[in-house]
């Protein structure tokens, strides 16, 4: 038996950029710093709204020749549209990367698949596993028989904490900050202007992230997502993709941590439709719950 786990991403589709002036266009537009990509080979990234709001998030690969997008097959034709409007005279090729392409994720263990365009870990979260590009038929001889489903792979994603856009959130609805895309290396606050950068920039210069993807736990399943998380009759937020565990299920949730803080503190249960809910915020993250209210 294979000492790892993997599975085909089928709901993933690779846009190529290419061409002598690749890297400045997508410095110049996208949140994560190009330079950063260039040095390490991957990062997250996304392309918001000039509101600042995410329009697409993405994984980018830099291989010898070109930077790759990893995004949602059910967007890529949208994004690989949109790079196009900005493109304007720039020297920059855009095509989405044959059928034949596939996206593999690996996990519990690691691979050399020499059939691979590109093999990186994770940029997000090296515990996510590595991130294989390449020839469908060549990477499925190469690793096995044995592979896992994409649920498989979202659940090993969930109980990490890890949120993906349309898999938790819905495009243009939620900034960065929200969906931890700051605490998951997506987001550079150094670089200059890209699109969307003066809100992002001041939302994180003036502390005034309220909301944040976390992880809730329940002894029982957790309803469909967009189900709203409520304490008192108050809503806090909404629910994510979500999956079976130990003893219950555990899922994502966009939650405004201050009314997290407040139920914590008056003792009031949290409620994700008929299922009671406990929070915990994922191990990586660098942001807390609000200190306790000690005003009289």
């Amino acid at each position: 038996m294979p000492s790892f786990s993997f599975a085909q991403l089928a709901d993933r589709s690779i846009i190529r950029v290419s061409g002598e002036e690749a890297q400045h266009f997508l410095q110049n537009l996208v949140t994560a710093n190009i330079d950063e990509i260039d040095r390490t080979g991957a990062g997250a990234s996304a392309l918001l709204t000039p509101q600042g709001k995410i329009l697409f998030d993405f994984l980018i690969y830099k291989t010898d020749a070109a930077y790759l997008v990893d995004a949602p097959s059910s967007t890529a034709a949208d994004l690989l549209k949109r790079l196009t409007f900005y493109r304007l005279r720039a020297k920059v090729d855009l095509e989405m990367m044959p059928e034949g392409t596939a996206v593999f994720a690996v996990w519990d263990g690691t691979v050399q698949a020499e059939s691979a365009i590109t093999a990186v870990t994770d940029p997000r979260l090296p515990a996510l596993g590595q991130r294989l590009v390449g020839p469908v038929a060549a990477l499925e001889g190469e690793l096995g028989t044995e592979t896992s489903d994409l649920q498989a792979y979202d659940a090993h994603r969930i109980k990490l904490g890890v949120p993906e856009g349309l898999k938790d959130f819905d495009y243009s609805d939620i900034f960065p900050h929200d969906a931890d895309l700051d605490q998951l290396g997506g987001v550079s606050f150094s670089k200059g202007c890209y699109v969307g950068q003066e809100v992002v920039s001041r939302v994180h210069h003036r502390g005034t992230a309220r909301k944040r993807f976390v992880q809730v736990q329940s002894s029982s399943l957790l309803p469909e997502k967009g189900t709203d998380v409520s304490a008192d009759g108050k809503s806090l937020g909404t629910l994510g993709s979500s999956t079976a565990a130990d003893h219950g299920s555990i899922g994502l949730a966009l939650l405004r941590l201050d009314k997290v803080r407040q139920a914590k503190d008056n003792g009031s249960p949290l409620q994700c439709g008929d299922a009671e809910i406990t929070v915990k915020l994922p191990e990586w993250a660098e942001f807390a719950l609000p200190e306790p209210d000690t005003a009289d």
